[in-house]
């Protein structure tokens, strides 16, 4: 059965959303982490998701479909973003890496998801595959980044 339009821009608007979510909780980290390496980090991921963002709302454009342009509350509980908001005031960068993290490990899972749609047209699965390898890399730097700062 051949895929529909419909259905690849509703993937693609999916990982809008955990992009623009990621967008967001990159930039909140970055405002209260106190540690101007991890701020600078955190600065530069979220613009990263937002060019991610740009990117596919362009594809789904491409297709004819309206693009989501951003995260939404049920997205972000699910993303395990909305968890950040509540260690940020502590100033712990251990919490707020194991939040990040937290949010990355759904990032990372939702791009797979997108992955797993194998009738998607190959050069939309190549934007995904390449930003997915980036969401996972930044998953690992983040994980290291927490397991260095609980010694």
């Amino acid at each position: 059965m051949a895929i529909t339009t419909k259905t690849i821009a509703n993937v693609l608007n999916s990982l809008i959303e955990t992009c623009k979510d990621g967008q967001e909780g990159f930039r909140s980290a970055a405002e209260d982490v106190k540690n101007t390496a991890l701020k600078s980090l955190f600065n530069e991921l979220s613009i990263e998701r937002g060019r991610f963002m740009t990117e596919l709302q362009r594809l789904v454009g491409i297709l004819g479909e309206e693009a989501e342009s951003g995260g939404s509350v049920a997205g972000s509980l699910h993303r395990g973003w909305i968890d950040l908001k509540s260690v940020l005031s502590t100033g712990d960068e251990h919490a707020i890496l194991s939040e990040c993290e937290r949010g990355e490990d759904s990032a990372v899972a939702e791009y797979r998801d997108a992955l797993d749609h194998e009738e998607i047209p190959q050069s939309v699965r190549d934007v995904i595959r390449r930003q997915y390898l980036a969401v996972q890399e930044a998953h690992d730097r983040i994980r290291d980044l927490r397991d260095a700062y609980k010694r």
